[in-house]
């Protein structure tokens, strides 16, 4: 009777651990995606403040 039972409960487990594994390595991948994002995002940020200060040194000097 429990050799009955087992069989497929192990298969559904087999199944759900599949999915699982599947799921966790697309999020794995939408992560690094964002982090990406987040960082050509940051190093444009950067870059755009680099440029507002070589501005304002400009003014500041007098000339425009």
């Amino acid at each position: 009777m429990l050799p009955g039972i087992l069989t497929p409960l192990a298969g559904m487990a087999v199944v759900i651990l599949i999915v699982a594994i599947i799921s966790v390595g697309k999020v794995s991948e939408h992560e690094n995606e964002v982090r990406y994002r987040l960082r050509a995002a940051e190093m444009e940020h950067q870059k755009r403040m680099k440029e507002l200060e070589l501005e304002l040194e400009k003014f500041r000097r007098g000339s425009p």
